[in-house]
């Protein structure tokens, strides 16, 4: 592939995964809409879970006929499981949602530390797409603005967080299920204000040295 024509090919393929995963976190949240609606309107805990989990099985029959990864359709059923074990367990509605604050909580200690190191995680998905894997760590310049970039989801989610573990503490099922449905809203906002960030952190530069074009 041409070496010029590689950025605009990486960036396409950037942006293709950020809508693929934009589209892959609201099906996600179908069961936790099914269960927030549900217990919304009957207040009736094993009929919310119930709900949640026929969802839940829609959605793996959907991925299945769309064939999409079977390790991320077991992976999305497997959450909703646990959650509902959770709940049932417990008697608390507001315990469907300790898988998933549970990974948001882990994203939140080890983030920082990886953006200490040197690692971004962006970086490392970033690479994936691209195929270049971690050449970008080879150029400060690169390495900086997809730090820069990182710090803008992390914000996000961080946000996020906030906002749903007093909720979770005080017991707002209800309303804790609503702000996990924005989810997608703002990954989507914090992308696209990390990306701007990472072009203009990156400006005109090129890593030549890597073994691949910065992406502009």
């Amino acid at each position: 592939m041409d070496r010029e024509a590689r950025p605009d090919t990486d960036e396409d393929a950037v942006r293709a995964t950020v809508r693929r995963r934009l589209h892959e976190a609201v099906v996600d949240l179908a069961p936790v809409f099914g269960f927030t609606l549900s217990f919304a309107l009957t207040h009736h805990l094993f009929l919310a879970l119930a709900t949640a989990l026929v969802v839940g099985l829609g959605v793996f029959a959907y991925r299945l006929l769309r064939r999409e990864p079977v390790r991320r359709t077991l992976g999305s059923l497997g959450v909703v499981s646990v959650g509902a074990l959770l709940a049932s367990a417990t008697g608390q509605a507001t315990s469907f949602f300790v898988p998933g604050l549970l990974v948001h909580c882990t994203l939140a200690l080890v983030t920082p530390v990886l953006l200490l190191l040197g690692w971004p995680p962006l970086g490392l998905v970033i690479g994936m797409i691209t195929g270049e894997r971690t050449l970008w760590r080879r150029c400060a310049v690169r390495r900086r603005a997809l730090t820069l970039a990182n710090l803008v989801l992390y914000t996000g989610s961080l946000t996020m967080l906030a906002i749903q573990l007093p909720l979770f503490l005080s017991g707002q099922a209800v309303a804790l299920g609503t702000v996990d449905l924005f989810g997608p809203l703002v990954f989507g906002l914090s992308a696209l204000v990390g990306w701007q960030v990472y072009r203009r952190a990156l400006g005109v530069h090129r890593c030549s040295g890597t073994g691949s074009p910065a992406l502009t």
